[in-house]
């Protein structure tokens, strides 16, 4: 349930209702805004009289909610959040480009990737040090050394780093980590996402292969429990009848989700597409419609790379993509998002 207040409430009956709200048994979650102010209601509000909420002389609308999502709801926020990424802000206008190899392979290979999309525009490194791999026996990743090598990157070029957790003995690893990517497999690994939580680390949280845009946002919604807000969205393509591309980018998922919640969306071309000549048409596609930003994966040599090489970008083709990208972004429009 949403309560929406009138400008300037008064103190002493705003203070009468949030106490006996409270007395019924639900979390209220205050948002203040230019113009009014919204109480949120998370709980069981079946019981409580709308009625009698509106015959209040602060109250100038009362709404029930149907979704099940209600710290992720944008009814509840309407202010667009800022994901902080290590000083790089995502969302809320903050365009930004997350680029980088699939698979960290070596201190050359990821401190020469780091320093060419550095230069071409992105602000934040993406690497995998433990990779989800369909097959055993395919290559798994660096693990500890991986990130060792992120972070020396990250210590050479200034940026941030992006890298995926397989599973919450790793989580010590991450200490240093800027952003904690959970991978499509793990989207509805739900005693996972309940700790991470409790980190206070921004989470880049992929939507799973056959998952809808609600299930995603209640896998946010259980990050958002622990008390974690620092959540970035990501549509990765998903598991359709077309064989074609690895998935099926979901592009209206970006204006769908900017109506739903106020939280930051990204695209990822890359793993929707599993094709390097499709990647920029799609990145420019996700601009266009509105996207808040966009994670790449580049390689200084895809045919020789041990993961992913066939969708990744040569770092001059990166160049030419992000020089793209800045001249179509002035006609952007987040196109959902209610004004």
């Amino acid at each position: 349930m949403v309560i929406v207040l009138g400008n300037n409430p008064n103190k002493e009956q705003l203070g009468g209702l949030v106490s006996w709200l409270e007395a019924q048994n639900v979390e209220i979650r205050k948002t203040e805004g230019s113009h009014q102010t919204i109480l949120g209601l998370v709980g069981d509000t079946s019981k409580i009289d709308i009625d009698l909420i509106l015959s209040l002389d602060i109250v100038a609308d009362v709404k029930r909610i149907q979704e099940p999502y209600k710290s992720a709801n944008r009814k509840f926020h309407l202010k667009d959040t800022v994901v902080d990424c290590g000083g790089v802000p995502v969302g809320g206008g903050h365009f930004q480009i997350i680029a980088g190899p699939c698979s960290v392979e070596s201190e050359a290979q990821i401190l020469s990737i780091a320093q060419d999309v550095k230069a071409a525009g992105a602000n934040l490194l993406r690497g995998g040090a433990f990779k989800p791999r369909t097959s055993p026996y395919a290559f798994q990743g660096l693990r500890e050394q991986g990130i060792e090598l992120l972070l020396a990157a990250k210590a050479q070029t200034g940026m941030p780093i992006v890298t995926e957790i397989m599973d919450m003995s790793q989580l010590p690893l991450f200490e240093q980590v800027d952003v904690i990517q959970v991978g499509a497999r793990n989207m509805q690994n739900f005693e996972m996402l309940r700790q991470l939580g409790r980190t206070q680390k921004p989470i880049l949280l992929k939507r799973g292969l056959s998952n809808t845009l609600e299930e995603l946002l209640m896998s946010a919604e259980y990050i958002m429990a622990g008390g974690n807000d620092q959540i970035i969205l990501c549509e990765r393509g998903i598991r359709t009848f077309e064989n074609a591309t690895r998935n099926t980018l979901d592009i209206s998922a970006i204006a769908a989700l900017k109506g739903m919640t106020h939280l930051p969306v990204i695209i990822d071309p890359s793993h929707a597409t599993g094709i390097a000549r499709l990647v920029a048409p799609m990145a420019l596609a996700a601009v266009a419609a509105g996207a808040d930003g966009l994670i790449i994966e580049v390689h200084n040599d895809p045919p020789r790379a041990l993961c992913d090489g066939p969708q990744s970008l040569t770092p001059k083709a990166f160049e030419e993509l992000a020089g793209a990208i800045e001249a179509i972004r002035p006609y952007a429009h987040n196109y959902g998002t209610p004004r």
